[in-house]
């Protein structure tokens, strides 16, 4: 898909006018994108509730150990107990071994009973031991996949702290001059409004903007694993250009792939970007006011981790 993308951007920087056609294939496109982003949000909430779930499943099978063992030292008990009336029995038979016929065979046959009773006793404790030792297996197993859950999450979390850290050490000469940088869900988000980047009504990007978006390159460059997804926003004052461009749309559609340039020519790896416009219709301040419309008017960059490792072990 990524592909596919980067193969409508070519086209799209070739032509100088974006065909009605294009224009609705770009945006379908975008929405496929999207909704890959969203299904990643879902997957890392998905991820905390599974974790959670296996620990509420550890701590009753570690309940049911518990009382299996409880069960067990009982059975272990018995074995003793009736070991030891067997011998007393043992005893007493020897000592009425000059008694009558009578009182020999029912010593006998309740001697019989006593051994096959022992007999059961040992079969069901040896059964339990199995179970037990069963049990134990699983739980092990399982507490081994939890810690393994939990030190994917961890390791997730650290590495997109630090590339928050290392973004904003990058940029730190841009922010309070429309940049900023911030973690939610999971991903690293960083936002330049326009007045550093570009133009009104273009999308070439200034020298300023080009050496953000630069320093920005320097650090996904060495984060590979990283994706990428750069989003165009605008205000909702209609485009009032020379025509090459069809609406704002259009427009934060040719600022994103414009960004995405920059960042391919600095080494960054074309496979994880992901260019999209979203035109006026994910506001962020007040169109009604000139401070909304500045912020409005914006290049997003989010910063999404990997989550491949951690999927694969949740199908295990």
């Amino acid at each position: 898909m990524k592909k596919l993308i980067v193969i409508l951007i070519v086209i799209a920087s070739i032509s100088s006018c974006v065909s009605k056609k294009l224009y609705e294939e770009l945006d379908a496109k975008y929405t496929n994108l999207k909704n890959r982003n969203q299904d990643l949000v879902g997957e890392n909430d998905d991820l905390f509730s599974t974790t959670k779930d296996l620990e509420n499943a550890n701590k009753k099978l570690k309940a049911s150990i518990d009382s299996l063992s409880t069960a067990k030292a009982t059975l272990v008990d018995d074995v003793v107990a009736l070991e030891a009336k067997k011998k007393k029995l043992e005893d007493s038979y020897n000592e009425l071994s000059q008694s009558s016929a009578s009182q020999l065979d029912a010593k006998a046959k309740e001697i019989l009973a006593l051994s096959q009773q022992l007999n059961e006793k040992e079969t069901a404790l040896i059964a339990e031991n199995t179970r037990l030792e069963n049990l134990q297996q699983k739980l092990a197993a399982r507490s081994e996949r939890i810690q393994q859950l939990e030190n994917l999450i961890a390791a997730k979390e650290a590495k997109m702290l630090a590339l928050k850290n290392a973004v904003s050490n990058a940029l730190q000469n841009f922010e309070g001059k429309g940049l900023t940088v911030h973690r939610k869900n999971g991903k690293v988000y960083v936002s330049m409004e326009n007045k550093l980047l570009f133009g009104s009504g273009s999308w070439a990007v200034g020298s300023q903007g080009k050496t953000a978006v630069v320093q920005l390159a320097k650090v996904l460059k060495q984060n590979s694993d990283i994706e990428v997804l750069i989003e165009g926003h605008t205000d909702n004052v209609p485009y009032g250009g020379n025509g090459t461009i069809s609406d704002n749309w259009d427009l934060s559609t040719k600022r994103a792939t414009a960004i995405v340039r920059i960042l391919v020519n600095n080494q960054v790896n074309p496979k994880n970007i992901i260019a999209a416009g979203r035109g006026k219709y994910l506001p962020i301040g007040n169109n009604a006011t000139t401070n909304g419309k500045a912020k409005n008017r914006r290049i997003e960059v989010v910063l999404t981790p990997n989550l491949d490792a951690i999927n694969d072990l949740l199908e295990e």
